[in-house]
């Protein structure tokens, strides 16, 4: 299970840098696990993949302008990358720092519309993340949306702008505090949904608010060894009813994303019910990983190398993943955040 095996060429020109003219106007590959088939075709067809009864899971997520620029109290300029929440009632926060010289604990920092920080302290861990407490009259994520910046992916080489407000969230976000969006619902429209529920699909929402680990590299030669960074999750009592509920009756459970999909495999006891709470996971899923929740799988293309490329490949096989992703390539598919899309049966 080495790292290598999960490699391909990218073309560098493949990597979509903004999103396309409608959110449905994306191209779509459909696999087959059973018939080993890849089919291409168009996202605003994916309404015909769906059968009455299925139940589609949704990362209920709302991304926030995660990237501050300020100044620390000796003047020079920093970068704030919000990372979690760790106390709503003191507004600290796990978070990535970037300056000329080290942020040290104490430092004092200073934004946009009076708000200020302080950094409480220095994690002990090799990502270089601080505690940093937020000073804020209010309600500090409004705050945030006067002050931060849309945390747009590094492979994305540009400024954010102001239709990344809008496209780099799903029409359903609704729960603040991801720093990435959970890109598969990016193609979703509020019609296709509306399309879904007319034909009988089961919509449930759950929240992961998904981190920077996402796109963190694997820098271990033994895929094996590599630890994922916790993330905040939530499955409400009904969503959980309505999954559980469909295993039983035999209906397809059907993961909008990586992200949903982490979820559901995570928060699941050993007889396979899926279980309503709260908490933070860390699930790591390579091949080799055995599924309990998930029957079918949307996905975008993900980076070579990277997790949520091993998560395909342990849903998919590696040998069809890869196979689809060399098709992707070939068919001059865009890749990542904003980029085209997969459904895996």
């Amino acid at each position: 299970m080495y790292l290598d095996d999960f490699d391909f060429e990218l073309p560098e020109e493949l990597i979509a840098q903004h999103p396309p003219p409608r959110r449905d106007a994306s191209r779509l590959m459909q696999v087959d696990r059973d018939r080993g088939e890849v089919r291409i075709g168009h996202f605003s067809d994916v309404v015909e993949l769906f059968r009455s009864g299925d139940v589609l899971v949704v990362n209920d997520t709302r991304v926030i302008p995660a990237r501050l620029l300020g100044r620390k109290d000796s003047g020079g300029r920093i970068e704030i990358f919000l990372v979690r929440r760790l106390a709503q009632e003191d507004e600290v926060w796990l978070c990535l720092t970037r300056s000329s010289k080290p942020v040290r604990t104490g430092c004092r920092l200073f934004f946009d519309h009076g708000l200020q920080a302080e950094v409480l302290a220095e994690e002990s861990d090799d990502a270089g993340q601080r505690r940093v407490r937020f000073d804020v009259q209010g309600n500090f994520l409004e705050v945030l949306e006067q002050v931060g910046r849309i945390p747009l992916p590094p492979y994305i080489d540009r400024a954010d702008q102001a239709q990344d407000r809008e496209r780099y969230q799903t029409v359903f976000a609704r729960a603040p505090g991801a720093v990435a969006a959970p890109t598969a619902g990016l193609h979703f429209t509020e019609a296709i949904l509306g399309t879904l529920r007319e034909r009988g699909v089961d919509i449930c929402p759950l929240t992961l608010h998904v981190g920077p680990g996402t796109f963190l590299p694997v820098r271990v030669a033994d895929v094996r060894e590599h630890r994922m960074h916790g993330e905040f999750f939530q499955v409400p009592a009904d969503t959980a009813r309505r999954v559980n509920a469909a295993k039983r009756e035999g209906r397809r459970v059907i993961a909008l994303g990586t992200t949903s999909t982490r979820v559901l495999e995570y928060a699941v006891d050993e007889g396979g019910e899926l279980l309503a709470g709260e908490g933070v996971s860390d699930l790591f899923i390579y091949p080799g990983f055995r599924f309990r929740v998930v029957d079918a799988l949307i996905t975008n293309f993900h980076l070579p190398r990277s997790t949520l490329l091993m998560l395909v490949c342990a849903f998919a096989g590696r040998d069809l993943t890869l196979c689809a992703y060399r098709r992707a390539v070939a068919e001059g598919f865009r890749f990542f955040s904003y980029g085209d899309c997969m459904f895996i049966s």
